[in-house]
């Protein structure tokens, strides 16, 4: 299934050229990279790689109906990244590549939604991800978090239907402690020197054990990524891998947004190249970075270990270049390097459109039905920084949906509090007929719906935590930029507005402001339930998604609150079903200015 590629690779740059371009561009054009053959006893091994596909196959927005485009000029899909593969194969030639992908694949887009919920690939019916990435053609693609949210059953059925190995080498079966999916394998790579073994391992974020606990616990153990590869790394070499290169699905810069609440960090690839001995280069994912090359120095013995991380949604792709030398019969990477391909740069590879198009035709006609009305139009441009009706409507609906679960139970008198965040500052719906597709676009990921018991001092706590996402302003006035997304000891890179989280009262007004002069800890003013000081001890249910309440962005008291629901129904389905069921979202309900922005007590303007 090889596709013709219309631009061929630049045989005649040199290699200074492509670490340039990576190094000052960050990504190179197709055209870019040199070609080297093999001579003497020396071998070039390129590794192609790819992560966080998230189920975007064709440079397509869903929520949009429209190609998808960003202000950088990006452009998305399995199919983009697999025509500058086959480009790099074409080049190279096959026999000499490895293409590997890093995880998180069968989540993200309402395709990956609809072949879940709506008309689940099970039972023979083909996972669109199977068969774009058959089409492309893997080694080994390893397990990402996202793996986990749709359950067990979906898992092993997409993993029946690929033509390669779905690596995972820190998962264990609960009853036996065995390894849940294949460690590694050993590929044979053969040269004009004799054969080289390279070892493919895949090793995914422990965290998978707190944000999909619903659909693991009592089934699937994650061991530490660093813990598991000091038992691994030395089994691959005794079965007799000359080179081992790992996909990691754990980001490269330290630190956890679960906290301490598991003894494993989430991110562990800078970690393993420096504490694991005999790993050659990892493919780095999870985090969403661009990052082209980098060399960390394993404090064992002191060799450089490559990384590269491609970006997201098939934006890039990594191509790493491993040059190998065989002394005394033992082939050893005598250098590295390696760079990122830019996607825009190509254009969408044939087979994998063919692949995909029955199954993106079927979730384009169901993302555009019409299922009700807006009175009012719901837009998340400047929800991080004011209330808006947008966010008020997903609490609405939660809160709404938790209180018909609570009826008849003994929490059934419990006010209910909800809450939301803005995961895009990209929604924006006119007033009117609303469509799935509008609907999904205002809760863009699979989270499901539960309810917890906290109390008034436990829900001030929260707010101040959450309140840690705004940066300290002395102003009465102050740019976006210079008032969100805070760094934090547990968000180094900045807090992401999907942590910044707004609490929403459904029997009465949550009412708050938040004054961010003050120092963090000490900015939630005036908390109020239904016009009076809102009481410590006063207990409520909140409506809360999976992934906050299993640890999620470290929250307070949220992961040991008693559990008074969980149907484990998606959050985005349960607000279609809402909406289908009334015919119309009315504003009126809901969309009320409950909470503020000051600073020093004076209300503040963003501008």
């Amino acid at each position: 299934m090889r596709s013709p590629v219309s631009t061929p690779l630049n045989p005649a740059l040199s290699r200074r050229s492509v670490l340039t371009g990576a190094l000052v561009g960050g990504t190179l054009a197709l055209g870019a990279l040199p070609a080297e053959a093999s001579s003497g006893k020396t071998y070039r091994l390129t590794v192609i790689g790819t992560a966080d596909l998230h189920s975007n196959v064709l440079n397509w927005d869903y929520f949009k109906n429209a190609d998808y485009a960003d202000k950088a000029g990006n452009k998305i899909g399995l199919a983009q990244a697999a025509t500058l593969i086959r480009a790099v194969r074409d080049e190279r030639g096959t026999e000499n590549t490895i293409t590997l992908d890093a995880g998180d694949t069968i989540q993200g887009t309402p395709l990956a939604y609809y072949f879940a919920k709506i008309q689940p690939a099970v039972g023979g019916a083909v996972h669109p991800m199977a068969a774009a990435m058959n089409a492309v053609g893997y080694d080994a693609v390893t397990l990402g978090n996202h793996e986990f949210n749709y359950g067990i059953p979906l898992l092993r059925s997409w993993e029946s239907q690929l033509d390669f190995p779905l690596l995972g080498a820190n998962v264990h079966d609960h009853a036996t402690s065995e390894h849940a999916f294949k460690p590694f394998v050993i590929k044979k790579v053969l040269t004009n020197n004799g054969t080289v073994r390279v070892g493919l391992v895949g090793f995914v974020t422990p965290g998978c054990a707190i944000w999909d606990r619903a659909n693991v616990e009592g089934r699937l153990d994650f061991n530490g990524i660093v813990e598991e590869a000091k038992a691994v790394i030395p089994q691959m070499h005794a079965a007799g891998a000359d080179v081992v290169v790992v996909s990691c699905h754990s980001g490269m810069v330290p630190g956890s947004s679960y906290g301490d609440a598991l003894p494993f960090p989430e991110n562990a690839s800078q970690q393993l190249a420096e504490e694991v001995p005999g790993i050659d280069a990892i493919l780095v994912g999870h985090a969403h970075s661009e990052i082209p090359q980098r060399f960390v120095t394993n404090k064992a013995t002191g060799k450089q270990v490559l990384l590269s991380e491609p970006k997201y949604w098939g934006m890039r792709v990594t191509v790493m270049d491993l040059d190998l030398q065989k002394v005394s019969g033992t082939w050893t990477v005598s250098s590295a390097s390696a760079a990122l391909l830019d996607a825009k740069t190509a254009a969408p590879d044939a087979a994998v459109v063919r692949a995909v198009d029955a199954a993106h035709q079927r979730v384009v006609q169901y993302v555009n039905q019409v299922i009700g009305t807006s009175t009012a139009p719901l837009k998340t441009a400047t929800g991080c920084w004011e209330d808006v009706a947008a966010i008020d409507a997903i609490n609405y609906i939660q809160a709404h949906t938790i209180k018909g679960e609570l009826a008849g139970t003994p929490a059934a008198g419990l006010p209910v509090l909800s809450i939301a965040a803005a995961f895009s500052r990209g929604v924006d719906v006119p007033a009117g007929p609303l469509t799935v597709r509008d609907v999904a676009g205002l809760y863009i990921y699979d989270n499901t719906l539960l309810s917890i018991k906290v109390t008034g001092a436990q829900v001030k706590d929260y707010l101040e935590w959450s309140a840690q996402y705004y940066r300290t302003v002395t102003t009465t006035t102050v740019a976006a930029a210079d008032l969100t997304n805070a760094v934090t000891a547990l968000a180094p890179s900045g807090t992401p507005d999907y942590n910044y989280d707004v609490v929403f009262g459904l029997d009465a007004p949550l009412t708050y402001t938040i004054d961010v002069a003050q120092p963090v800890g000490s900015r939630i003013v005036g908390l109020s339930y239904g016009g009076a000081p809102i009481d410590p001890a006063q207990e409520f249910a909140m409506a809360i998604n999976n992934y906050r309440q299993s640890g999620g962005g470290n929250f307070p008291h949220v992961k040991t609150a008693p559990v008074l629901t969980n149907s484990q129904q998606e959050i985005r389905q349960r607000i279609i079903d809402y909406v289908t069921q009334t015919g119309v979202l009315d504003a009126s309900l809901f969309a009320h200015v409950d909470w503020s922005l000051t600073a020093n007590g004076a209300p503040l303007t963003v501008v």
